[in-house]
């Protein structure tokens, strides 16, 4: 069959059909995006003002805060503007990007919150050894390889989509292209395409969030011998990325892990990866971190004037 597509652009139905829900949404999610970068930028600029981005825990976080920055702006702009609108449309070529990007840098945000507890795991289990095999060398590559991978995930993903012929309806049941919704509207058999997706999508975030989950058991195993503060103190360092990967995976796992079909509540779960899970990252990694709370003290408190210096 040859894959030949009629339709040059897609209509995004999104959260809703009704006027005064939209504007709601549109407030609503406007502010959501507002503090996802102020936060996010105010973790950036701390970290990277302070003494705390020579700690590769911190090195990291950085970069989280990054490609949260990225994966939401790759979404919400785009949301906002169709809420205002009464038909939101989206040419072929503009939904094939949007599926990479967001595929890519959501491929970034689970590859760097897996190197993340590698890190704790590191430092709370051998510590002795931390600094070596964490270097900053090793830091560097790490990031790079979390790049690559996502990439070559975000590709593949495209690649079974790209040649999918679309001979209409046109109508897309979510507020952005993903995947599952593209693949119900290809007029060609697409179930062995979805156990594809699912073994690109499903098991990447499924295999990630094993490792994730081992990494916390042998902490957890390991700090059973130490004295009462010091585990309180390995424990609070780790219960922050534990609350942000239960808000990212859980309902990520949800969508992709099952076969390639589709519910009205995926794009109900999808809001908390795309968009909850940006915002509440840095109010999770400062309000029980001593050392953040600190670094944010001496930067903006003590010298303000000088933040544009450091960065330029």
């Amino acid at each position: 069959m040859e894959n030949v597509s009629n339709i040059t652009e897609f209509i995004l139905l999104g959260l809703s059909q009704h006027k005064k829900i939209k504007t709601l949404y549109f407030l609503l999610f406007l502010f959501c995006y507002i503090a996802i970068w102020l936060g996010n930028l105010l973790i950036i600029i701390s970290i990277t003002c302070s003494q705390l981005i020579s700690q590769p825990m911190y090195f990291f976080l950085n970069y989280l805060a990054f490609s949260d920055l990225c994966y939401t702006s790759t979404v919400t702009p785009k949301l906002l503007t169709d809420l205002l609108k009464e038909m939101n449309r989206i040419s072929y070529a503009s939904c094939m990007a949007q599926l990479f990007a967001t595929h890519f840098f959501g491929g970034i945000e689970i590859f760097i919150l897996t190197v993340m507890a590698y890190d704790r795991y590191v430092a709370i289990c051998k510590p002795l050894h931390y600094m070596v095999i964490m270097s900053r060398r090793k830091c560097y590559i790490l990031i790079f390889a979390c790049c690559i991978g996502a990439f070559l995930h975000s590709f593949v993903q495209c690649l079974l989509t790209i040649n999918l012929p679309f001979c209409g309806p046109s109508e897309i049941d979510h507020y952005f292209c993903d995947i599952y919704p593209l693949l119900k509207l290809a007029c060609t058999d697409t179930y062995s395409i979805g156990i594809l997706v699912v073994a690109n999508s499903g098991m990447t975030g499924l295999v990630n969030f094993v490792i994730l989950m081992l990494s916390y058991f042998f902490i957890l195993y390991t700090i059973r011998v130490y004295h009462a503060e010091s585990r309180s103190k390995a424990l609070s360092s780790c219960s922050s990325h534990i609350t942000v990967v239960v808000l990212f995976f859980v309902p990520l796992l949800f969508i992709y892990i099952r076969p390639a079909i589709t519910f009205p509540e995926d794009k109900v779960f999808a809001l908390f990866y795309t968009i909850i899970a940006p915002m509440f990252n840095p109010l999770i990694y400062t309000l029980r971190n001593m050392e953040m709370k600190n670094a944010m003290r001496k930067v903006w408190c003590q010298n303000p004037l000088l933040i544009g210096r450091q960065l330029f």
